[in-house]
């Protein structure tokens, strides 16, 4: 009898990875093409070299210009960051925060498995953390589905340390990847000065899961609201116009410092909305990474 993660990867793979199959490997083929990682020695300069890769104390020593020439890496190492903390729980049974990082991850994981990438996983839960080396088959995304599956209690007033996640990344990174941090940004940590650690060593890409929940407080009148990182609660009147012109506000300041972070980082932030269509999604992620592409 197959498993949650196989019944939903198969599903995926019908309804998603087909659609997206070349496309997103193409918008990242060329993210490392041409700096490389691996050192093969030395030649004369040419005119048009990059002047950067001039090895001054070799040019010094034969009083000639000469290039440190790196081998060209095409094969990207992918990680992808998880946020399995308790505010990923918020939206409709079926089709919450938790349920799109889901299949955000197996659709992600198979894409750039089958275009022969290695694929890895770093699932951070209010400070627990749990590793899935890269590796590349479908039965390794599946790997991936199944420690999602997997649950754990999350530490009763703490919220997630963003910073520490980010941090956790880059330890975990030792060679240049691509990094995909796939969270709702809801925690507290110095988290951009960790973002931009990360970036200036490995390209980073953020999808940003967002639900109903995160951004409208329903008109229902007298109502509880749970800090789902915290879980304190308050009963407030939705009803109430300056509350609900309070929280518009805190929204979008909310909103406001997760862009100017972003921005002073580096990195593209795509906001994936859970009662979107994933391939619809994902489709206007790669358009708008092919469009930053020099």
């Amino acid at each position: 009898m197959a498993t949650a993660p196989e019944r939903l990867l198969l599903r995926l793979e019908w309804k998603v990875v087909r659609r997206l199959d070349g496309r997103l490997q193409g918008a990242h083929r060329t993210a490392h093409r041409g700096s490389g990682i691996d050192f093969t020695g030395l030649r004369a300069y040419a005119d048009g070299d990059d002047a950067r890769h001039i090895d001054w104390n070799v040019t010094a020593r034969l009083d000639e210009p000469h290039l440190r020439v790196f081998t060209e890496d095409r094969e990207l190492t992918v990680w992808l960051v998880l946020d399995r903390s308790a505010s990923m729980a918020a939206g409709q049974p079926g089709r919450g925060k938790h349920d799109v990082l889901a299949e955000l991850a197996l659709v992600l994981a198979r894409l750039f498995g089958r275009g022969g990438n290695r694929v890895g996983a770093l699932l951070f839960d209010t400070g627990m953390l749990r590793v899935v080396p890269p590796g590349t088959s479908r039965r390794h995304a599946l790997r991936i589905g199944a420690e999602l599956e997997r649950t754990s209690a999350a530490d009763g007033g703490a919220t997630t340390d963003l910073a520490e996640m980010l941090d956790a990344a880059g330890r975990l990174a030792r060679r240049r990847a691509l990094i995909v941090v796939l969270s709702d940004f809801i925690g507290d940590g110095d988290w951009e000065r960790s973002l931009q650690r990360l970036a200036r060593r490995h390209e980073v890409v953020v999808l940003r899961i967002v639900d109903t929940a995160d951004d409208v407080l329903p008109e229902a009148g007298l109502i509880v609201v749970e800090d789902a990182e915290t879980g304190e609660q308050l009963v407030v009147d939705s009803a109430d116009p300056l509350l609900r012109v309070r929280f518009r506000e805190a929204v979008d300041a909310r909103d406001a410092r997760l862009t100017a972070g972003m921005r002073r980082a580096g990195v593209p932030v795509h906001r994936i909305d859970t009662d979107r269509d994933l391939a619809e999604a994902l489709v206007e992620v790669v358009a708008r990474t092919r469009d930053r592409s020099p």
